[in-house]
């Protein structure tokens, strides 16, 4: 288990544009194992590879159904709409309401370098698009609608 640590609000690679990923190689399978490791520790439900300061096109979701690796993810459609409580890994303890499709088709990679699609609603639609977000160098914080709140610690 290798944790990585989680780039910040403010830090200049979350405003970057991440490059393809054209072949599975042992850096990026670990890659991808380090991302998953430090999304489970920060109980996070999605993290972007340029939030452990990687400029690579992957992704880890994992909204209670087991791990999604997504590599060179892409929209392909979206329609619906949900507005929601959003926060992320990169900015803790903060929240803002977001509006985002409520469902969304996505293609993209998997460990194996081969092509799958996913269909998402609710939460993983959300994710997907969050995460995606993260891969272009946006982050949710230019999406909120209205003020960005404190999050109240769970008990």
């Amino acid at each position: 288990m290798a944790l990585r640590t989680i780039r910040m609000h403010g830090d200049p690679v979350l405003g970057k544009v991440c490059r393809e990923v054209m072949e599975i190689t042992p850096k990026v399978k670990m890659l991808i194992e380090d991302m998953l490791d430090t999304m489970y520790e920060a109980q996070g439900v999605g993290l972007a590879a340029p939030q452990v300061g990687i400029l690579k096109r992957i992704v880890t979701i994992d909204i209670g159904d087991g791990p999604i690796v997504m590599i060179n993810p892409m929209i392909l459609k979206s329609d619906g709409e949900q507005t929601g409580g959003e926060g992320c890994l990169s900015l803790p303890g903060k929240a803002g309401k977001v509006t985002r499709p409520n469902h969304v088709v996505a293609k993209a990679y998997d460990i194996n370098m081969e092509e799958f699609e996913i269909e998402g609603t609710e939460l993983l639609a959300r994710a997907i698009c969050h995460e995606i977000d993260h891969l272009e160098g946006h982050m949710y914080t230019e999406f909120v609608e209205g003020d960005i709140y404190d999050v109240e610690e769970e008990e």
